[in-house]
């Protein structure tokens, strides 16, 4: 399913970021969306997954956020080619960072461009009554959203004197949360490893502590592997440097995907026999742990063969 958007405002505000307003073209109220949801909007013949920065509840509009990434296919389209009043494709918001709702407090800390999903949750917060703490690290000049953290979070930190001076204040704030505080991280890949690390160090069990990574590290080839597809009996071969769901594709197997990168869960199969090899950032520890699911855009087999349910 996808729905119609209209470009109706761009914000080249921030050096290396652009914000996209986007609309019903007839001006109707556009679907709903929790806290931490994502936008998949068409771009150079792809769908590409942005964070919404706005109020969810019963939206005229839609926001997002795009960095500039060097050899980025989608950012230089939206970068480049996106104008006013352009029309485009767009999959309806998904979330698999919401906000937890029994929390007693929640932390809300952002790196960089990952203040996009922040925002959300801090609007949510604001809109609730919950109460919510932000630290924001950036680097000076190139700080998106700081009129909405400063209108929504007065007593905000922000921190763009470097990660040292960051993490000495992060080691602090950790120690100092109520019992039933929840913690949500998006940012930097090494920043979100670096917060969750102290975060353990200070004692927060893993089920307070909240990510959203928006991009994989590159992975390795991999073995060479069989699957099994149970419903049709078809086998295919998986070479190594060949993801599970691109040859899946090219035996014209369809399955729904999004990022493409472990992250959104889009590409989730269940499997039915053999050891997965998880390798993406969407799945609880449980749920790779039981082995009776993986993501197909990364993930492998722990050995020569899998059976899943396609």
């Amino acid at each position: 399913m996808t729905i119609k958007l209209v470009v109706t405002e761009l914000d080249d505000s921030v050096p290396g970021i652009r914000s996209v307003t986007l609309s019903h073209p007839a001006g109707k109220e556009l679907p709903g969306f929790i806290p931490g949801s994502h936008l998949a909007i068409e771009v150079a013949d792809k769908f590409n997954a942005y964070s919404l920065t706005g109020d969810g509840v019963a939206p005229r509009q839609y926001t997002i956020s795009v960095l500039r990434v060097p050899d980025g296919v989608g950012s230089a389209y939206v970068h480049e080619h996106l104008n006013l009043g352009d029309i485009i494709d767009a999959r309806p918001p998904r979330s698999a960072f919401p906000p937890v709702a029994r929390a007693r407090k929640h932390l809300l800390i952002a790196g960089g461009i990952g203040v996009t999903p922040i925002v959300s949750h801090l609007r949510a917060a604001r809109s609730w009554g919950r109460d919510a703490q932000v630290l924001y690290t950036f680097r000076d000049g190139y700080a998106a959203h700081l009129a909405d953290i400063g209108e929504l979070a007065p007593d905000a930190e922000l921190i763009s004197d470097g990660p040292e001076r960051f993490m000495m204040r992060l080691r602090e704030v950790l120690t100092q949360q109520p019992f039933g505080t929840h913690l949500y991280v998006c940012g930097p890949g090494p920043m979100i490893d670096a917060v969750v690390a102290a975060a353990t160090d200070a004692g927060w069990p893993t089920s307070r502590v909240h990510m959203e990574r928006f991009t994989m590290d590159a992975l390795q080839p991999g073995d060479p592997f069989t699957v099994r597809l149970t419903r049709t009996g078809t086998e295919v071969e998986v070479p190594g440097g060949t993801s599970l769901l691109q040859a899946l594709e090219e035996a014209g197997v369809a399955v729904s995907n999004l990022c493409r990168q472990g992250i959104c869960g889009e590409c989730r199969i269940p499997v039915e026999s053999g050891t997965p090899l998880h390798r993406d950032m969407f799945l609880s520890e449980d749920e790779k742990a039981s082995g009776t699911v993986l993501m197909a855009c990364v993930s492998r087999c722990d050995g020569s063969a899998l059976e899943v349910t396609l």
